[in-house]
């Protein structure tokens, strides 16, 4: 076996099944742990190679100047290494761009949309386009910010979102990067402002109501916190026999047949607050772009588009719907967050539950989320 240290390749071809016709098990299985030992070796040093990568683009990325991000358009574009890691996706990469770079020099480089490279680099550039929305920065300052929205694919999934950033997507939190580090935090707790908690003892009778949530609803409802990679997630939808208004919902909730309050009794912890539409996106928009505990999340863009997603589900905006039908939705509609001390809920990392009533007062949609499996 020490010739198969030379030439381990030759010997599996060339003798592996010779041996074991003759008998010889022990050498054939002797050559498959060499070769897993190999193995072994080249996948962590691939796993180095996509470190010591992602580093350098980090280092481009967040070195503020027009000379870095020509650099590193070119090794994106010449060496296309966006596979190599969560690290280097486009919306990583994007995120870092928006939060280190000037404007006016990202609108000159990474919005030049050259024949040489005329699509390779949209995905960045998609991404980076909504980051900056995202940030404030106005479009029609920049002519090739304002090109980029003639020129994108229309196939590309954030081109769904609005160019304009709405009044309720303002003071969003991003996480801080530098080169060997990062920073994120989110709170979920119930605000003390708003605070409409039903009395106690509620009423131990449970709702004849149904969850009537189609799997395409409950797939769009939860669409932010998938996204975030959190723990678990469900969602429900009631239609009400008659329209309820919206200080009956806070005591309605824990009776509802949904898995997020079950084993709750009329004097355990039920907090719920009314919420302003600002807040309840914010929440959405954090669990999506920046993950739970043990993710980083999609970042600013796709947490963005995810956001927008789960507003959708839960207002009640028809599927297909327009960026602006999903906002009037949204807009009418009551919101609440609440928490519980059901087993469902965790309560150890992260929990929360947002209800959504809608403007009909009718319809009554809930998503709950933990960060703990």
């Amino acid at each position: 076996m020490e010739d198969a240290k030379d030439d381990l390749g030759a010997l599996v071809w060339g003798q592996a099944e010779q041996r074991a016709a003759h008998g010889d098990a022990s050498y054939v299985r002797e050559l498959g742990s060499q070769l897993a030992d190999r193995h072994a070796a080249a996948v962590e040093q691939v796993r180095e190679y996509e470190r010591q990568l992602a580093h350098v683009v980090r280092v481009l990325a967040l070195t503020p100047s027009r000379d870095s991000l020509v650099q590193l358009l070119r090794l994106l574009d010449e060496k296309r290494p966006f596979t190599a890691g969560s690290n280097l996706a486009p919306r990583f990469v994007a995120s870092l761009l928006a939060e280190h770079q000037h404007v006016s020099d990202l609108a000159a480089t990474v919005f030049d949309r050259n024949e040489r490279e005329p699509h390779r680099l949209d995905e960045l550039r998609a991404c980076l386009f909504h980051e900056l929305v995202l940030r404030g920065v106005d479009v029609e300052q920049f002519p090739p910010l304002r090109c980029w929205l003639l020129v994108r694919p229309g196939w590309q999934a954030l081109s769904w979102l609005p160019v304009q950033r709405r009044d309720f997507e303002a003071g969003v939190g991003f996480p801080s990067r530098s080169m060997h580090g990062s920073a994120s935090g989110s709170g979920t707790g119930v605000p003390t402002e708003g605070r409409v908690d039903p009395p106690t003892p509620r009423t131990s009778e449970r709702s004849a109501l149904r969850d009537i949530a189609t799997t395409e609803v409950h797939e769009t409802i939860v669409a932010a916190v998938q996204a975030g990679d959190w723990g678990d997630c469900g969602a429900w939808v009631f239609m009400l026999d008659e329209a309820v208004a919206p200080a009956r919902v806070p005591a309605l909730l824990p009776t509802l047949p949904m898995p997020c309050v079950d084993g709750l009794s009329p004097t355990d912890r039920f907090e719920i607050a009314v919420r302003p539409v600002d807040e309840i996106w914010r929440l959405l928009f954090v669990t999506a772009s920046m993950g739970g505990m043990h993710s980083s999340g999609v970042q600013g863009a796709y947490g963005r588009l995810w956001a927008w997603r789960s507003m959708a589900g839960l207002s009640g905006a028809p599927a297909g719907a327009s960026a602006d039908e999903v906002e009037r939705h949204v807009r009418q509609s009551t919101w609440f967050h609440f928490e519980a001390d059901a087993d469902w809920f965790q309560n150890d990392i992260y929990d929360y539950g947002i209800a959504a009533l809608s403007p009909d007062l009718r319809r009554i949609a809930v998503l709950a989320a933990t960060d703990t499996d």
